[in-house]
């Protein structure tokens, strides 16, 4: 799917919310591969609970990472689908 392009300005520190309205925690920041510029991952601040015990991939420090293709919306929220990120 793909999103209107936004600067990363406009997504940094924006809540990342599952589209059932479940909180997930803050945007830190974003991978990508270097090579072709794709974007991979939302890196976590602030994880929620219910973010924790969602079993998704981490950095070495222990951060938690979103994948990027589970995105569906960027607004006022990031919104993300649940069903993409397991």
């Amino acid at each position: 799917m793909a999103i209107d392009k936004k600067p990363f300005s406009a997504i940094l520190s924006k809540l990342i919310v599952t589209k059932e309205g479940k909180r997930l925690g803050m945007v830190k920041d974003i991978t990508f591969e270097t090579r072709t510029g794709e974007l991979i991952h939302l890196v976590v601040k602030d994880p929620t609970p219910y973010t924790k015990n969602l079993n998704l991939e981490s950095t070495q420090s222990k951060e938690i990472l979103i994948p990027y293709n589970s995105i569906i919306a960027i607004g006022d929220f990031v919104v993300v689908s649940e069903e993409d990120l397991v």
